[in-house]
């Protein structure tokens, strides 16, 4: 019997009550054909209804418009655990999926990422479930939230705090998905799946293990069928043993914003000139004294915001591949990409399976990472997952607290505060109008980074803004370097919400950062 069925055959193979896993990143290998064709089956049968779905990192693009709210439906979902979620644009209706959260709709936990992959690997291995410190004294823990993102989901516990071997850990359950739905690019007749017009594997092959061993079915969705036998076995990356349907979906995006980009999936290596650097204004100065942290040789995280742009300042300055970028989605190396190809790489030198990458943050083995904030309080805690007022403006932690747990370095980038008109004139940073917003506040409103097990881990940690370098020190929050043209007491202290120590060795930013030429870094 052939493998190969419609979008909507296989929609009907989802019962009532299933739990099904969903192996996407954002835009990156969303399978999203047999998405819409799940949410079409529920509003003409009303079915399926009741589901557990389980999201590794955001499935869907950043808006709403695709993925998950496809299955956002009131109803259709019961339970979600995702690492991340659609965020939706500024000033206009959240997306479907949170529309059910805020409204007690659906139960909604913000699990990291890679402790949701290692879920799925414990539960394909019949495993009791996950043993980590990942998220100890972060919104994950039990004694904060439990990675609750509603009061449905508080009520009943995901995880909780054991004792073992004489430590303390969290524990997740295993995950036993009865449905696992994965992309790739090519299929073959007996379902063996290549992915080389990808950007990423992500976790195909841990899902499919996971839906298979529990006795649950796996769809994969895939660009193209090929004949039975012809595919070569080094490239398969998911056997056909694992899969059971296969939807041909030819018209399938590479990513949210991109048809087909040969450089993403490493066909085709771009030259380094057809790479856009940032232009001249506050941001770049940023990312320019971010830059100034990174030492050759290192292999570095990037994650979303300012700190995006860092590769290219390394490109403008002439570093290109004197660090090494490693991204949770999987590529090493290469250029990472912006705006809504975030996720993926051009020029990559490889990809690693999203749970494989997710390990060598969890126990630091990189040499430092470079993150965003929204913001940072008086014992050094950084929140990027969660503002009360407007929560469905951020999209989660994603892979942000994987990645922080045991980092040895992390450089935090962000503007000083949120509102603010600034501009670089003859090499100093001119504030017309000050923000309204604090982002240094005496308490962030959910701790995704504690500033405290930092302390206690002994781990680097700077924060880098358009006015000042601050570092953590035992103390708390020390201002070690203000940009030129800014009165410390008006322009720094005065505008942060908690107390900052002053370093008694104050210097200025280097001037070099606020000129608009190439700035001649060394590493």
């Amino acid at each position: 019997m052939s493998k190969v069925k419609s979008a909507a055959e296989a929609a009907r193979l989802v019962a009532d009550g299933a739990t099904v896993a969903v192996n996407s990143s954002s835009g990156l290998l969303c399978p999203d054909d047999v998405l819409k064709a799940l949410g079409e089956r529920f509003l003409a049968e009303g079915a399926p209804r009741d589901l557990t779905t389980i999201h590794p990192i955001a499935a869907g693009d950043m808006f709403g418009t695709k993925g998950v709210d496809h299955l956002a439906h009131k109803g259709m979902i019961r339970r979600i655990i995702g690492g991340s979620y659609p965020s939706g644009p500024t000033n206009a209706e959240p997306p479907l999926i949170w529309q059910r959260i805020l409204a007690e709709d659906v139960a909604a936990w913000n699990v990291p990422s890679g402790i949701v992959f290692d879920m799925l690997r414990e539960g394909a291995a019949k495993r009791p479930g996950v043993l980590t410190k990942v998220g100890m004294d972060t919104f994950v823990d039990p004694e904060q939230d439990g990675c609750a993102m509603n009061r449905t989901a508080r009520n009943s516990p995901l995880v909780r705090r054991v004792e073992f071997d004489g430590e303390t850990w969290l524990h997740f359950p295993a995950i036993q998905p009865d449905v696992a739905i994965i992309r790739a690019s090519t299929a073959d007749e007996n379902g063996n799946l290549t992915f080389e017009q990808e950007g990423a594997t992500l976790g195909a092959m841990e899902m499919a293990l996971a839906a298979r061993n529990s006795g649950g079915i796996v769809i994969a969705q895939v660009r193209r069928v090929a004949a039975q036998g012809t595919l070569k076995p080094h490239d398969v990356r998911v056997p056909g043993i694992l899969v059971d349907v296969i939807v041909e979906a030819p018209d399938q995006l590479q990513t949210t914003a991109t048809a087909y980009d040969p450089a993403i999936s490493g066909e085709l290596f771009r030259p380094l000139h057809s790479f856009r650097v940032p232009e001249f204004n506050v941001s770049k100065v940023i990312a320019r004294r971010v830059a100034m942290e990174m030492r050759a040789g290192w292999a570095v995280n990037i994650g979303f915001g300012i700190s995006a742009n860092v590769p290219r300042v390394l490109l403008e300055e002439g570093h290109h591949g004197k660090v090494t970028w490693v991204i949770e989605q999987g590529a090493v190396g290469g250029v990472p990409l912006l705006d809504f190809k975030f996720g993926c790489a051009a020029n990559a030198e490889a990809f690693v399976a999203s749970p494989h990458q997710f390990i060598y943050f969890q126990a630091g083995g990189f040499d430092c990472s470079l993150l965003s904030f929204l913001e940072i309080d008086a014992e050094g805690s950084v929140n990027v997952s969660r503002l009360s007022a407007t929560p469905h403006r951020t999209a989660g932690a994603g892979g942000f607290v994987d990645i922080t747990a045991r980092a040895k370095k992390i450089v935090f980038s962000g503007n000083f505060n949120a509102g603010a008109k600034m501009r670089i004139e003859d090499g100093r940073l001119v504030i017309d109008k000050e923000g309204k917003i604090a982002k240094i506040v005496p308490k962030v409103d959910q701790v995704s980074f504690s500033g405290r097990r930092a302390r206690m881990q002994g781990q680097d940690i700077t924060y880098v803004t358009e006015r000042c370098v601050i570092r953590l020190v035992e103390q708390g929050l020390m201002v070690t370097e203000i940009a030129p043209g800014l009165d410390l007491q008006r322009d720094v202290l005065d505008q942060a919400a908690t107390p900052l120590m002053v370093s008694p060795e104050l210097r200025l930013m280097e001037g070099r950062l606020f000129q608009p030429e190439p700035m001649g870094l060394e590493l």
